[in-house]
This record gives structure tokens, sequence and C-alpha cells, in this order.
């Protein structure tokens, strides 16, 4: 058997507390006010005139009656949270009515009305069953008083339909009152429902705003910063801008956007941040529905988008060349094996025998840009190892000594400090070879020996393990170091133009980075390995 549902009491520690203490509040203050009203009237003498059959005196210390009672009420119940204080608090009230009705002479005052607005203000903080009980004592007090007041004063029938009237509003008024409290509840409750949604959707949106490697800028109509991404204090060398004028931090940035303003169908031009060096795209939409003429700004870092479109057009140069590579290697194959059959012929003169090595020469060039190609194409996925860089870099020289000509030097000097990273040691030997062959190369530019020094350290600023690959040569020209890293870019002619750009392309792939950096007296390829420790 399904047991009975019990009735439903409303506290005013539910979650509708405020409302519900509103409530309680205008309920004492309805029962205050028809307090005075009652004493006032009496203290008059207007009951006589407008009660016929009152009973004076019972009417008179009832209303002091009632009002001394609620003003004590008020003061010890004033904000009760019991349900059952709630519903004697209820009783009582209907109770002392219907002893005013009785008092006033029935139908004919109007205490029966004030019964009414009580059963609907008390059926606010009351539900169910136990409201539909507080109802059914105000109705039954009416209907049982007035036919009690018939047998001392004669009452026409209509008195009796009166009667019968105020009861059944009685109920009307329960019924109703709970009906639309229920539908409040439900809306309060949907209404919440949304407000935790839509604030669980601005902490997403604010969540992505912040992880957006684009920067992004909100300015009011004083171009005053009212919202800055990390992102966009990193682009602009900032710690904080929000609350403060742009005008004070980046004029480059204010100009292009007057200019914006002018003709929003021109593209604005770019800028470089003097504190970072980074160059800038900046773009601007307005926020035509806002009412504060907010303008959006994006700021977009040049370096980085000139480095996806270098990703798409060499992926797309790799899966052409890898191709094509395939085609010429037999080929290519059958010349260099026919130019040494070639040289290895008696009947060949010094001047032919010249020409065959020119071909085999430039056969093994041919072949060795095929490689890097191919490697390019079909590169591995990195992967990183715990690594402690001086043990490893101290057995890859001792292995570098082994196989160096008589002609090739390599220096080995390690600093103090924590040497650990996370790389993968295959790549970091492709990246090495790469790096030594060309120190050597440019250092038998200036010597009979070339040589070539590793310096291992850590990096003072940012406490990341650095190494550095130094050589003794005539270094780079100013004009061609913004090229050294470009596919097939070379200064020599013996030179593919890939060994530097797949170095960085395998540094960057193990979150390390490869610069240039002039010196005197030669050049200077530094590798900062991104973590010196594993992270959590």
């Amino acid at each position: 058997m399904s047991k009975a549902r019990a009735p439903v009491i409303a506290e005013t520690s539910s979650p509708g507390n405020k409302q519900a203490l509103r409530l309680l509040r205008l309920y004492h203050l309805y029962r205050l006010s028809v307090g005075i009203t009652l004493v006032l009237l009496i203290s008059s003498n207007m009951d006589n005139q407008l009660l016929t059959f009152a009973n004076d005196d019972l009417l008179r210390n009832g209303s002091w009656l009632y009002l001394v009672l609620n003003i004590l009420l008020v003061v010890f119940l004033g904000n009760t949270r019991r349900p059952a204080q709630l519903f004697s608090l209820t009783l009582v009230d209907v109770l002392l009515l219907c002893g005013l009705f009785y008092a006033a002479g029935g139908v004919a005052s109007a205490i029966g009305n004030l019964l009414i607005v009580s059963v609907a203000i008390g059926n606010t903080l009351l539900r169910g069953r136990i409201g539909l009980l507080i109802a059914a004592v105000g109705a039954l007090g009416i209907v049982g008083l007035s036919f009690l007041l018939s047998f001392s004063h004669p009452a026409s029938p209509n008195d009796y339909l009166q009667a019968g009237t105020l009861g059944a509003l009685c109920f009307a008024a329960a019924l109703l009152v709970q009906g639309l409290i229920r539908r409040l509840e439900v809306s309060e409750t949907l209404a919440e429902q949304r407000a935790s949604e839509v604030l669980g959707l601005e902490a997403l949106n604010a969540l992505i705003l912040q992880r957006m490697r684009t920067g992004i800028l909100v300015l009011d109509d004083q171009r005053r910063v009212q919202l800055a991404n990390h992102s966009a204090l990193t682009l602009l060398g900032q710690e904080k801008l929000e609350g403060q004028l742009l005008d004070d931090h980046s004029m480059p940035l204010v100009e292009r956007l007057q200019l914006w303003f002018n003709n929003p169908t021109l593209r604005p031009q770019s800028l470089k941040i003097a504190s970072n060096g980074l160059v800038l795209q900046p773009s601007f939409i307005a926020l035509d529905q806002n009412p504060h003429h907010q303008t959006l700004v994006f700021l977009e870092d040049l370096a980085q988008i000139a480095q996806q479109a270098q990703q798409l057009k060499l992926a797309a140069l790799g899966r052409l060349t890898a191709g094509i590579a395939h085609e010429i290697r037999n080929p290519l194959g059958a010349i260099s094996h026919a130019a040494q059959l070639l040289q290895e012929s008696e009947e060949l003169n010094g001047a032919d025998r010249r020409l065959t090595q020119i071909i085999q020469d430039h056969s093994e060039r041919m072949n060795r840009v095929i490689e890097n190609v191919l490697q390019l194409s079909r590169r591995q996925q990195t992967v990183p190892q715990r690594l402690d860089l001086k043990p490893w870099l101290e057995h890859f020289v001792t292995e570098t000594r082994e196989r160096a000509t008589e002609g090739q030097q390599i220096h080995l000097r390690i600093g103090s400090g924590d040497f650990k990273t996370l790389m993968d040691p295959n790549q970091l030997t492709q990246i090495l070879d790469n790096l030594l062959r060309n120190a050597w190369r440019h250092s038998a530019l200036n010597h009979d020996k070339a040589q070539a020094w590793l310096e291992l350290f850590v990096d003072p600023d940012s406490q990341l393990p650095t190494l550095e690959v130094l050589d003794d040569g005539p270094g780079v020209a100013s004009d061609q170091r913004a090229h050294l890293f470009e596919p097939f870019f070379t200064t020599s002619s013996q030179g593919t133009g890939l060994g530097l750009y797949l170095s960085r392309e395998l540094c960057e792939s193990n979150q390390a980075r490869l610069d240039f950096k002039p010196r005197q007296g030669g050049g200077c390829f530094r590798i900062t390995f991104a973590h010196g420790r594993k992270q959590s």
C-alpha cells in the first residue's frame, strides 16, 4: 500500500527563505493594521452606527484582545522558522477573527471578508492539507456562528446565502493562493536553474577567452579597457590593462583604431611592440547592439600566422616532393653508378676524370637533398624521454670525436646546475649533427682546422637548460640572419638549405627553441630547452 502524502508546510528556511520572511512580515503588518483599525473604530463609537446587531462589550474587549495578542505575536514570533508556530499563528488569527465575527453581529459586518484575507495570506505560508484545514476552520466559523446568531437575532435567507458564500470563498482563496504559490515556486526554481546555467556559461566563456591564443580587448567609448585576456597582456607586454586607458599603454594601437573608425573598410596596419619585439596585426569590431558603444579588438601575432602558413605550405610541398624524390632516386642512382664505372676506366684522361668526378659530386648532393626531403615528409612522432643532458652530451661528444676527421675538432664545456629535461634523444642527436656540420663548415672557411664548441649551462634569466653550438668562422651577414631557418636557403654551394630548418622543426616538436645569436669572431646557435623538470 502506498503511504498517504503528508501535508506540506512552507518553512522560512526553504530555498525561498527571503520571500517567506517577506510574506510573514506582511501577515504581521496586516493583523496589526486590522487590530488598530478595530480599536479606533470602537473608540470613536462608529461601531454603534455601522453594526446594528453587535455586542458592544464583547466587540470592544475582543478588539483590544486581538490587538494585544498580535503585538505579542509580532514580538515573540516575528521571524519564526518553525512550521508548528506558523500553523498556530494562523489558527489563532482565524479563531480570533471568528470571535470578532460573532461579536460584530455576523454577516452584516465586514469581518467575514477579513477572515478570507487571513486565510489567503495564511496559505502563502502553509501548503497542502494544512492550509485547507485553516480554510475549513474559517468556513465553519462563518457558517456555524451565523447559524448561532440566528437564534438571538432573526436572520433573512439572504444572510445564510452570504455566510455560505463567504465559507466557499475561504476554500477558493486557499486553493487559488496555493496554486499561485506552486506556480511561483516552479518559476523561481526554473529561474535559479537558468541563472546557474548562465553563470556556468559565463565561467566557460571566460575560461575559453583566457585560453585563446588570439589577444582580445574590449574598449568602451573612452578607449578604457574593460576586458583583456591573458594573450592580449602577453602580446602587448603588459601586466594589467583592465580599467586603464589604452592611450597610456599603446598609442600605435590607438592610432590604428582611430583610422579604422574613420574608414572601417581599410585593413589596419601591423604594429611592432617595443617591449618584446613582436609584430601584431590588429582588427576591430564595433559592438553596435551594445548601448555603451564598445569596441572589440583582436590581436594576432604575425610570426605565428606566418609560421602556420609556412607549415601548410611545407606540408603540401612535402607530399609533392616525396613523390618526386622517389621517381628521381632511381635514375639518379643509375647516373651515379655509371659515373663511378667511367671513373674506374683506364682509358680516360685527366679532363674526363674531372668531368666524371663533377657528375658524381653533384649526384651525391642531389641525393642529400632527396634524403632531407624524404626525412621531412616521413618525420617520426616525437617520443620525449627524461634526459640528463650532462652525461648524454659527454657520451655524444665522445662518439663524435671517434668518427671525426683529423681536420675536425670539438670542445665541450659544461657549467653547474640541473640539466634534466624532456627530449627525444634520437632527434637531439640529429639536431646536433646538423649544427656541428654547419659549425665545422664555417670554421674551415677561416682556419686550417675546423673547430666547434659545445657549451651547456643554465640560463640565469629563465633558469632553463641551454646548449650553445659555437664556431670561429666568419659568422653570418646581418641581411641573411632572418632567412637562416627558411627551407632551401643556404649560403654554401654544397648545402641543401634544409638542415637548419629541420633542426628548428625538431626542437619545436620537443618544446625547445633553436635561435641564432650573433657574436664577435664566429656564429652561435642556441638551444633552449622548454622545461627543466617533469611536468605534473
